[in-house]
C-alpha cells in the first residue's frame, strides 16, 4: 500500500504541474471565447480555425514556404492577419448579431470551415513542426522538473491576462465592455457604440487565440486539426468557468488541463475526447452557470 502511495505521489505532482501549464493555454483560448460571448452573445466556432491558420502563417513566413522572415517579424505579421480576419468576420456577421444569436453563431461555424479550407489550400494536409525561440533548460525544484517552456508559458500567460484585465478594469474601453456585457440596451441608450466594443472583443479574442495556439504547438505538432482540438478543450474550460465569467475561464482552463493530464496518464489517452465530452455534460448539469458565475447568468 505504501509503495502504491509513493508511486502515486511521485507521478501525481508532475502531472498536476504539467496540466496546470497546459491549462494556462486553455485559459487563454477560453478567455477569447468568453469575451465575444459576454458582449455579443455569440459562440465563436471559428476561433480555433483562425488561430490555426495564423499558426500556419507563422510557420510559412519563417520557414521559407511563403517567406524567410525572422520569427518575431513572422509572428507580428501573422497577428495582424488574425486581427484583419477577426475584423472581417465580425463586419460580415454584425447584422446577424443584432438579429439572432443562433444565426450568428452558425455563421461563425461557416467561417471556421472556410478558414480551415484556406489553410488546406495554402499549406496542404501535411503535418509540420514549428519551433519557437523558447529557452531550453530544466531545473529541479523540490523534486519537480521545471523547464524553460513551463516558465515561458507562465510568464506569457500572466503578462497577457494581466494586461487584458488592466484594460477591462481601468480604461474607458474596458468600462464600455463591462457595461455592454451587463446591459447592452442601457449601454446603447447611454450613447455607447455597441459595434466598436464588439470589434474590440473579437480582435482581442483573435490575439488571445493566436498566443495560445503558438505556445501549444511545441508540445505536439502543427496540422489542420491541432489547434481546433486545442480550442475544443478551451471551449470546455469556458463551459466549466461559465461563458459569462472571465475569471471562471481561467479556473476552468487549469481544471481541464489537470483533469485531462490525469485521465490520459492513469486511464487512457485514446478516450480523452470522450472524457472531455463527459466533463462538459457534467459541468452543464451541475454548474449550468459556471463554477464562479452567479445564479441567473446565461446558460449555453
Amino acid at each position: 500500500m505504501s509503495a502504491f502511495l509513493n508511486t502515486l505521489a511521485r507521478d501525481l505532482f508532475p502531472l498536476v504541474w504539467s496540466g496546470m501549464i497546459v491549462g494556462c493555454l486553455y485559459a487563454l483560448g477560453a478567455l477569447g471565447l468568453v469575451m465575444i460571448f459576454k458582449c455579443s452573445k455569440v459562440v465563436n466556432f471559428s476561433h480555433g480555425n483562425v488561430a490555426g491558420f495564423t499558426a500556419f502563417l507563422v510557420y510559412g513566413l519563417s520557414s521559407g514556404v511563403l517567406m524567410s522572415l525572422s520569427w518575431g517579424a513572422a509572428t507580428l505579421l501573422a497577428m495582424l492577419c488574425a486581427v484583419a480576419i477577426a475584423f472581417l468576420i465580425y463586419s460580415i456577421i454584425s447584422p446577424l448579431v443584432f438579429e439572432s444569436d443562433l444565426t450568428s453563431t452558425i455563421a461563425t461555424l461557416g467561417f471556421g470551415l472556410i478558414t480551415q479550407g484556406a489553410t488546406l489550400l495554402i499549406f496542404g494536409p501535411d503535418i509540420v513542426s514549428l519551433d519557437l525561440p523558447i529557452p531550453r533548460f530544466a531545473v529541479s525544484v523540490l523534486g519537480l522538473f521545471v523547464t524553460g517552456y513551463d516558465l515561458t508559458v507562465l510568464a506569457v500567460t500572466v503578462i497577457t491576462i494581466g494586461a487584458l484585465f488592466f484594460v477591462i478594469d481601468f480604461t474607458k474601453l474596458g468600462i464600455a465592455f463591462r457595461a455592454i456585457s451587463e446591459n447592452p440596451f442601457a449601454a446603447e441608450v447611454c450613447g455607447l457604440n455597441l459595434r466598436s466594443v464588439h470589434y474590440f472583443a473579437w480582435i482581442t479574442a483573435a490575439i488571445l487565440g493566436v498566443i495560445g495556439a503558438l505556445l501549444i504547438v511545441p508540445t505536439t505538432f502543427l496540422s489542420v486539426t491541432t489547434v481546433s482540438t486545442f480550442m475544443l478543450q478551451a471551449f470546455a474550460a469556458a463551459v466549466i468557468g461559465g461563458f459569462a465569467s472571465l475569471p471562471g475561464s481561467l479556473v476552468g482552463g487549469v481544471l481541464i488541463g489537470v483533469l485531462m493530464n490525469l485521465f490520459a496518464f492513469y486511464v487512457s489517452p485514446e478516450y480523452s475526447s470522450t472524457f472531455l465530452l463527459g466533463i462538459i455534460l457534467v459541468a452543464l448539469n451541475i454548474f449550468p452557470n459556471g463554477i464562479l458565475e452567479k445564479v441567473g447568468g446565461s446558460r449555453v
